[in-house]
């Protein structure tokens, strides 16, 4: 067998020792070691999967992976901080936040800058990026920026009422979304033209048993994190650094299988995959795991403040208007990835030195 067929289960393995030696330095320390090598494995698998059944069902099998992931973690967060205690409130809204600034900077940025790079100028579809952008846009501000401005809670929180309202309109623009990129304009979001990718496709067989060690691998990220959760709370407070970086590194890590692939395809030629990445999983975020936290924690009772500050309102406001000059372009330059990088830049420097 091939490393990336072992790989799932010696992270399964890992997560179980983990969890066994409870917060032992030597659990802690072999669930950091095999995280990585896990969300590689989950790349790698997902990769054989979406090469199989094609774009954009590709693109939209990684995004569902990472919601899976951004929200089991949000959730083990939220239930192990303490009752009324700022990371317990404003923990989703990080972590949301910071997944559409990687999705829109970051990931973005660096498919442009790389592919333009080695391929001069690069082509995707409008027709498929803009209305992928703007269900993207209005969901960010539905829940990110709109509860600063209602008068029924006294803080940047929506009120339960509210809160069900913000979760049926996630799910439901999410749900039309996806109907549109996968039946009724599944052409928008594919590459024109013939596909610079021609290795063969896996077989049914190889595809099936990818998508089985990708969903151990997937099992294994989660469970790895969880367990690696109160050592990132407890690093974020030894050092000093802002609560809202325990959202930016879980955004970080449930992101990485998509950035890589996203950055792999730009520089294949095929941007348009790259765009289809990001902007799903910016989606996905939103439109999945945002119902999802709502309903936890409405059940138990949680606090959750979604309102973002001044601040972070400006740096969303500036990525979504940037993000609309590039996509209504339909073309990449090195400048456009610059742009998007410079701006990913300030949100991680303004959120380390706020």
């Amino acid at each position: 067998m091939s490393r990336h067929s072992l790989l799932p289960f010696a992270a399964l393995a890992a997560l179980l020792l983990a969890h066994w030696g409870h917060s032992a330095a030597w659990s802690i320390a072999l669930g950091a070691l095999m995280i990585l090598p896990a969300v590689m494995t989950a790349v790698h698998h997902a990769d054989v999967v979406a090469h199989r059944v094609g774009e954009p069902y590709g693109a939209l099998i990684l995004a569902l992976a990472v919601t899976v992931i951004e929200a089991a973690l949000i959730i083990t967060l939220m239930l192990q901080a303490p009752p009324g205690g700022e990371t317990h409130a404003t923990l989703t809204r990080d972590a949301i936040f910071a997944t559409l600034m990687i999705v829109l900077n970051g990931v973005i940025g660096l498919s442009l800058l790389l592919g333009s790079l080695r391929h001069h100028t690069q082509g995707f579809r409008v027709e498929g990026a803009v209305p992928a952008l703007s269900v993207l846009l209005a969901l960010s501000t539905l829940t990110l920026v709109l509860p600063n401005f209602t008068v029924s809670t006294p803080d940047a929180s929506y009120s339960k009422t509210q809160l069900a309202f913000d979760a049926l309109v996630s799910l439901t623009l999410w749900s039309v979304f996806i109907f549109s990129q996968t039946v009724r304009h599944r052409a928008d979001f594919l590459v024109e033209g013939k596909l610079q990718d021609a290795a063969p496709r896996p077989s049914p067989r190889a595809a099936i048993f990818s998508l089985i060690l990708l969903l151990i691998a997937l099992i294994a990220v989660v469970g790895l994190a969880e367990s690696l959760a109160p050592s990132i709370e407890h690093a974020v407070t030894r050092f000093g650094l802002p609560q809202p970086v325990i959202g930016i590194l879980i955004a970080l890590l449930v992101l990485l299988p998509e950035t890589l692939t996203a950055i792999r395809a730009a520089r294949n030629n095929r941007l348009q995959t790259s765009i289809n990445l990001a902007l799903g999983s910016g989606l996905a975020s939103i439109g999945l795991t945002i119902p999802v936290v709502i309903l936890t924690a409405v059940w138990l009772g949680l606090p959750l403040e979604l309102g973002l500050d001044a601040k972070s309102i400006t740096l969303l406001a500036l990525s979504c208007l940037v993000a609309t000059l590039t996509l209504v372009t339909g073309r990449s330059t090195i400048i456009q990835g610059a742009v998007h990088l410079v701006i990913f830049a300030a949100f991680l420097f303004l959120s380390i030195v706020p």
